[in-house]
């Protein structure tokens, strides 16, 4: 929305430049000693198009230039001792979107062919001819114009450089950290986990080898090992999940539902709409949240059946998956980990995220991306 914005503003600028420096030029033509002659009128309708061109001077610097030069030749030549302004203005937006080599070819065929303008006029000698050129497009005033454009657009070019720049070293940082997060996890929790677990399995195996009652707590204690190992190995794939490792996304959704239903949960998955490329950080992320959400499904829920949906729109993707649990309209989710996290995910990419009981029973997962498409 902001772009867009920017681009009006930008175009009614422009816009109201041009006819500025249209009025400009033909109130300075009108001032000289000019009749209702053809070539007097086509002297005017030059000074107005070379004024009104200037409208269209950032989505086409280059023949902008070309057409207000021409305009100012074409003035010159119809006997209008007014200073090529519009040009000037285009001399400035070609320098600073990068067209150096073709201003500069521009200008230097500008300062020769005003003297020659002037001659055609017929209203100068040679000596006043150039001194009619001189005074209708100083060299100073290029430079200067030239100068400008290039220093804005080094200044703009050094500006985004910088901000790549501090993203890159903010991204580095963050994958740093996550990967010396995942190292401490590793080297402080796995091994204790290990040998609570192994201590646990063992323990009731001794107990039923024996024939002896296998006491309720032994039996916690290693459902809660097991349990703790595979979210411990889960947390370390996710703090792992770099650049280097296989990316997950939206074409990996199916092996997700695939694995739900071997789980013995009566999964589905349906795609709607035309299918569209996504950045990679949507498309990992459509893939977290029906990862987390068909987990938390098979964990707590205590669900039969579950659906997954994927809808392409034209501006993003709408994710939802239901299932058929015990959560109720008056039971309020539990912000865990998991739901923190697909919320964080989804609001750093502009996103809405909507996680509730449904009125019929079970519990929604919902949310919607943006997605910027280029043509």
């Amino acid at each position: 929305m902001s772009t867009r914005w920017s681009g009006v503003r930008s175009g009614v600028m422009d816009g109201a430049i041009a006819v500025g420096v249209a009025a400009a030029l033909l109130v300075t033509g009108l001032s000289g000693q000019h009749s209702a002659a053809p070539l007097d009128l086509l002297g005017y309708a030059l000074l107005a198009a070379g004024g009104l061109a200037l409208a269209a001077r950032r989505r086409a610097p280059v023949p902008v230039l070309a057409l207000t030069g021409l305009c100012a030749v074409g003035y010159q030549a119809a006997g209008f001792d007014v200073p090529a302004v519009a040009y000037l203005f285009a001399v400035y937006t070609s320098v600073r979107t990068g067209h150096r080599a073709i201003t500069v070819a521009a200008s230097v065929a500008m300062l020769a062919l005003l003297p020659l303008a002037a001659l055609a006029s017929g209203l100068h000698d040679t000596g006043e001819a150039f001194a009619q050129a001189r005074g209708a497009l100083e060299l100073a005033w290029l430079i200067a114009a030239g100068a400008a454009g290039e220093a804005l657009r080094q200044a703009e070019r050094r500006a985004d450089e910088a901000e790549r720049t501090r993203e890159e070293t903010a991204r580095r940082r963050a994958d740093e950290e996550r990967l010396h997060i995942a190292r401490e996890l590793h080297d402080s929790l796995t091994h204790q986990i290990s040998i609570i677990k192994v201590q646990a399995e063992v323990a009731v195996h001794v107990a039923r080898k024996r024939g002896e009652q296998v006491p309720e707590a032994l039996l916690a204690i290693q459902e809660a090992g097991r349990e703790a190992t595979r979210e411990l190995r889960a947390t370390l794939e996710a703090l792992r999940d770099d650049d280097t490792a296989p990316p997950r996304g939206l074409d990996h959704v199916a092996d997700l539902v695939e694995r739900a239903r071997t789980a013995g949960l009566d999964a589905t998955l349906t795609i709607g709409g035309q299918r569209h490329d996504v950045p990679a950080a949507v498309d990992r992320t459509v893939y977290r949240i029906v990862q987390e959400s068909l987990t938390n499904i098979a964990r707590h829920a205590a669900a039969e059946t579950a659906s997954v949906r994927i809808d392409y729109r034209p501006d993003g993707l709408a994710i939802r998956v239901d299932d058929d649990g015990r959560a109720t309209p008056g039971t309020p989710p539990v912000p865990g980990v998991g739901l923190l996290g697909m919320r964080e995910r989804v609001t750093a990419l502009g996103g809405h995220l909507r996680a509730a009981p449904r009125g019929e029973g079970g519990f929604t997962v919902q949310a919607e991306l943006p997605v910027e498409r280029t043509s």
